[in-house]
């Protein structure tokens, strides 16, 4: 388990809560691997529901770079914990519930899209710059976000990479409400508490009928990670992975 990653136990409630906040809580192989195996333990232990939250004023910075270089070169996109995480996501059958204040760039935006009930304090910033670092989105969001909320767009975010305040991620239909940040946290496990309490096989069934077949998911998982580890080896990206850890290490 990561020690930048918090488990704590609210009654049925799994709260995970990212806690590096010093770098934004951009996400390592260990925390992922943190959260993924909080996750697999939570389909089986009488979990109903599970919240995930960042700290007062960042939820997740994305990928921790010099981690996941790294960790890509030696995995060649196989096995990667970033990966793990995402179909985790994919196949949790557990309410799923966020608390986003802050920065969500990245991965801290694509798995929102996981969730089935968002809750953003006004300063929540949302950001997908794949394109940006001479990548590809992750997460099914290539799928996912043009389903939610139209193509045009998915295409603004996904392809110019522009971000978004928790005001148009409302109007989007991308987060249930938007709560100040004093109040957030409580409110999304309050949110949590109330889905517990619902009849276990009837909201399992709910859930299943609004996601439908998580195979769909998982093949564009797929898709985009093969096209992912392609860019990972571009010239492009080498360009810009390799200035940024240099400038990390100047």
């Amino acid at each position: 388990m990561s020690e930048n990653i918090k488990i704590e136990r609210i009654g049925s409630i799994l709260h995970i809560a990212l806690a590096r906040i010093e770098k934004k809580n951009a996400l390592t192989s260990a925390m992922y691997q943190a959260m993924i195996a909080a996750m697999q333990t939570a389909q089986t232990d009488g979990t109903r529901a599970i919240v995930i939250s960042g700290g007062a004023g960042v939820f997740c910075a994305g990928n921790d770079i010099s981690d996941f270089v790294i960790a890509a070169g030696a995995a060649n996109g196989e096995g990667l914990a970033a990966l793990n995480f995402i179909k985790m996501l994919a196949v949790n059958q557990i309410p799923l519930i966020a608390a986003v204040d802050g920065l969500a760039i990245g991965i801290g935006t694509t798995l929102i899209l996981h969730c089935d009930l968002v809750y953003a304090s006004p300063r929540a910033l949302f950001s997908m710059p794949f394109v940006d670092l001479a990548l590809v989105p992750e997460a099914a969001s290539s799928m996912l976000l043009p389903q939610r909320i139209g193509m045009a767009k998915a295409s603004e975010f996904l392809m110019l990479g522009e971000p978004f305040d928790a005001a148009e991620a409302l109007r989007l239909g991308l987060v249930n409400a938007i709560v100040a940040p004093a109040d957030l946290l409580a409110h999304a496990v309050s949110k949590a508490q109330k889905l517990a309490q619902k009849p276990v096989q009837a909201l399992a069934a709910t859930r299943l009928l609004l996601r439908g077949d998580s195979a769909a998911v998982l093949a564009r998982i797929e898709a985009e990670m093969q096209m992912f580890a392609v860019q990972m080896k571009s010239a492009e990206a080498r360009q810009i992975f390799g200035a940024f850890l240099a400038k990390a290490k100047g």
